[in-house]
């Protein structure tokens, strides 16, 4: 319903999605600016931390295009417009989650994967069938760890109503983090993006694979490939968080 009501005006959808995609770019415009001053970044090269910004943008481009409605489950509590969905025949996480569907948002999906592309093009790497293999996993796997700390985070608004930023810190702020190299951050915070809130796993881990680099923990190698299985443990405590959530739901008491 929602895509048919935005291509009802086919030129307003273009105007936003490719809005959507220019400021969505000026955050690799601000990659390109630092590498018009250094050669490297944390010891990476232009070509490498493009595969890191693809990568990352394109996986939290795809959550949010399918879980961007958890954005504004928030407002729909503090309305009390939830009571609504909760007497339809159609799980409410599905709801939930193409309520207000934008499809402008593919202009950032569109933005990454257009990064994503070139760098690809353009890396010299010792290309395996593993590692070509280990890309497309690489994406797929961190769209679903977004996913489940979109739905995570949209599940803390049953109590704080409020709060949406507190989520927004480890999606938008992640995946603007994950462009990144490691390298150029603390010990501590690499830490803890593998051990506390799994970011490392969308697509630091992995990509310091395909680009044959240790990680600056002197994880075992075996760790690179875990991106699907911690992708599936993420979606346990998202899924109770949200039934948790749910139950706790007693609408404005109006």
């Amino acid at each position: 319903m929602w895509v048919r009501s935005t291509m009802v005006y086919r030129t307003s959808f273009l105007l936003t999605a490719l809005g959507n995609f220019a400021t969505t770019a000026l955050d690799f415009v601000a990659i390109l600016l630092m590498f018009s001053h250094v050669e490297a970044l944390g010891g990476f090269g232009f070509a490498e931390v493009a595969l890191l910004y693809g990568t990352s943008a394109t996986a939290f481009g795809l959550a949010h295009l399918l879980l961007g409605g958890m954005d504004g489950l928030g407002a729909r509590v503090r309305r009390g417009s939830l009571d609504a969905m909760l007497v339809r025949p159609v799980p409410l996480l599905a709801q939930v989650a193409a309520d207000g569907f934008k499809l402008r948002r593919i202009g950032r999906l569109a933005q990454g994967l257009l990064v994503l592309g070139w760098s690809l093009a353009v890396l010299e790497a010792e290309w395996t069938p593993l590692k070509v293999l280990m890309v497309p996993v690489t994406v797929v796997s961190g769209a679903a760890i977004f996913g489940a700390l979109l739905v995570a985070g949209g599940s803390f608004q049953f109590w704080a109503q409020d709060a949406a930023e507190v989520q927004n810190s480890f999606t938008y702020g992640g995946t603007t983090m994950l462009q990144y190299p490691p390298t150029v951050f603390a010990r501590e915070l690499v830490g803890g993006t593998v051990f506390v809130v799994p970011l490392a796993f969308v697509n630091w881990l992995p990509v310091l694979f395909v680009l044959g680099r240790d990680d600056p923990l002197g994880l075992p190698g075996w760790v690179d490939f875990l991106s699907p299985l911690v992708a599936v443990v993420c979606w346990v405590p998202a899924g109770l968080v949200w039934r948790a959530g749910l139950g706790s739901y007693r609408s404005t008491g109006s």
